[in-house]
């Protein structure tokens, strides 16, 4: 962190409390992120983006005032941005019903620097992305390899009227790799997600991404010769990377207070079980936690971007809802802690709750022990593509390919499968947790008006429960 910036954050604290703010917080950020774009063999082209910044929170009047300025040269810039914020927060006052409180939390003065094992080069992550691009584009009926590696190196200060000074530098590390198979007329692709808060070792330890790179395009090869199914509800074994992103879509989103509180709508929507905070929801099976404290994760972190520091929280507990991800606002309203879940993009927006690391508990069940006890039903694997309504109830996500499974065992490759459900039922038929936990990276959550791209983990084991399945071809 440049020492002008963390300088800069420090005085516009100072000068917003003395102009009348009650509460003051600042994000100081420098970021450097390089990506290439791989097709077919060829680098189509490699971007590289610096940036840095500064976003200033305060609270007057009740109300929150927000500003943002890039690369800012000097103090007098900082101060005419305070001051129009200061001005708004004075507007919104005049017009709320309700005043802002916050939680009252502990000042941390700390430095953080997460482990990077192999530090990233464009020029190495080209090198690795080829490998798999040639590992696509060597299976039969293969048409297309998209390879995209991009890696991003973060520093962030945080500074507030509490007193905290908290210095956080990471590094996030991700490949995105996309197989598309074509034969007599049909269309299939599968792609795949991998990398960690890290170096390259997020990548090429035990050479997870050339196997992630042959799967994906053997499963899509033969894809190619896959049925398509006719709608029914069925017993579904749902594998870990398709239970990150249901986790992720009927469990996260509505876990977030805000959309509990109505406050945030846009892009995520609500909570179908607002007011039913230790009301049963689900199956004794189901056991739910957020955990920013997960290493590797793409939602590591030490503290949020209000100064929480982070803690496993648990959201469901064999089945109850006990608690929501809550920022320093809304702990107050539903007199609870705040749990560490304050992010935002970057310096530019003011931050929202966000999941870190969402996800089903394990259980002691073996994949093959739950597939074995299904006469009829479906194994389901690999998140692809959600569509949910409003409130997070009524749900349907497709998966990037399945099976059949009759009489305990797996039988026909199904393409083009969407599996359907409401939240409460579906969540009520689970009765089996397996072993086999995952974290699964997830790197284009959208939340906020105007929208906030934030990456972050969720995950979880294989589970078991009863759903509507069809193909939508």
């Amino acid at each position: 962190m440049e020492d002008n910036l963390q300088e800069l954050a420090d005085r516009g604290v100072s000068y917003a409390i003395e102009s009348g703010a009650v509460y003051c917080d600042v994000r100081a950020e420098i970021q450097n992120k390089q990506s290439a774009s791989i097709e077919n063999s060829e680098v189509e082209y490699i971007n590289r983006k610096k940036y840095n910044g500064i976003g200033i929170r305060l609270l007057k009047n009740g109300a929150w005032g927000f500003c943002s300025i890039a690369s800012p040269e000097n103090f007098e810039q900082i101060k005419s941005k305070i001051e129009q914020a200061l001005k708004n927060s004075e507007y919104s006052s005049q017009n709320k019903k309700n005043t802002i409180d916050v939680y009252k939390i502990s000042a941390s003065k700390i430095k953080k620097e997460f482990p990077v094992l192999k530090k990233p080069e464009i020029e190495k992550l080209i090198e690795i992305g080829l490998e798999c691009d040639k590992i696509i584009l060597s299976k039969p009926r293969i048409i297309q390899s998209t390879v995209n590696p991009w890696f991003s190196e973060t520093s962030k200060y945080f500074t507030s009227s509490d007193g905290a000074q908290i210095f956080q530098k990471y590094t996030d590390v991700v490949i995105d790799m996309i197989a598309t198979a074509h034969e007599s007329g049909l269309t299939q692709s599968v792609n795949i997600t991998e990398g960690g808060r890290g170096g390259i070792e997020q990548l090429i330890k035990n050479d997870k991404v050339q196997n992630s790179a042959d799967k994906i395009s053997n499963k899509s090869s033969e894809l190619i010769m896959a049925k398509p199914i006719r709608e029914e509800k069925a017993t579904v074994v749902m594998n870990p990377d398709f239970v990150a992103l249901l986790t992720h879509e009927i469990i996260g989103h509505p876990s977030e207070a805000d959309r509990v509180l109505g406050k945030e709508m846009a892009w995520a929507g609500g909570a179908w079980w607002k007011g039913k905070l230790g009301e049963k929801i689900g199956s004794e099976q189901l056991n739910v936690f957020d955990d920013p404290t997960i290493d590797n994760s793409l939602g590591w972190y030490y503290y949020d971007d209000e100064g929480v520091k982070t803690q496993k929280t648990n959201l469901i507990k064999n089945g109850i809802l006990i608690n929501h991800m809550q920022n320093r606002e809304t702990a107050q309203i539903f007199g609870t802690t705040p749990t560490g879940n304050m992010r935002a993009t970057s310096y530019r927006f003011m931050p929202l709750i966000r999941m870190a690391c969402t996800c089903i508990e394990k259980g002691d069940w073996k994949q093959d022990e739950m597939i074995k006890e299904v006469k009829n039903g479906y194994m389901i694997s690999n998140m692809k593509i959600p569509s949910i309504d409003m409130q997070r109830y009524n749900w349907s996500i497709s998966c990037q390919y399945a099976q059949k499974i009759e009489n305990g065992e797996l039988t026909d490759l199904l393409r083009d499968v969407i599996v359907m459900g409401t939240s409460e039922e579906f969540f009520n038929s689970i009765d089996a947790c397996g072993d086999d936990f995952t974290v699964r990276p997830i790197t284009n959550c959208g939340k906020g008006d105007p929208m906030q791209s934030m990456i972050m983990g969720n995950g979880g084991p294989s589970i078991r429960g009863i759903a509507t399945v069809k193909s939508v071809n």
